[in-house]
């Protein structure tokens, strides 16, 4: 999982554009990107990697760090 921080809507568009373009050309064809309507939040799945590219105030409002984060074992 990758997790991305953009300035702006039309940052976040442009970048989950510019991704799906640049795996489209290593040979990946089975690429599904949701939230491109809006663009607060673009996920891009590329099969065994997911891309979360956020605006700002949106990552901090999901925070998915701690969300998958690990917690050190209890003793």
């Amino acid at each position: 999982m990758v997790v991305a921080t953009a300035l702006s809507q039309r940052h976040v568009g442009s970048l989950a554009e510019k991704l799906i373009d640049s795996l489209k050309q290593e040979g990946l064809s089975n690429l599904h990107a949701e939230g491109k309507e809006t663009c607060d939040w673009v996920l891009v799945d590329a099969g065994d990697v997911i891309v979360h590219i956020f605006k700002p105030g949106v990552r901090e409002i999901y925070s998915l760090e701690k969300l998958w984060s690990v917690s050190p074992p209890k003793e």
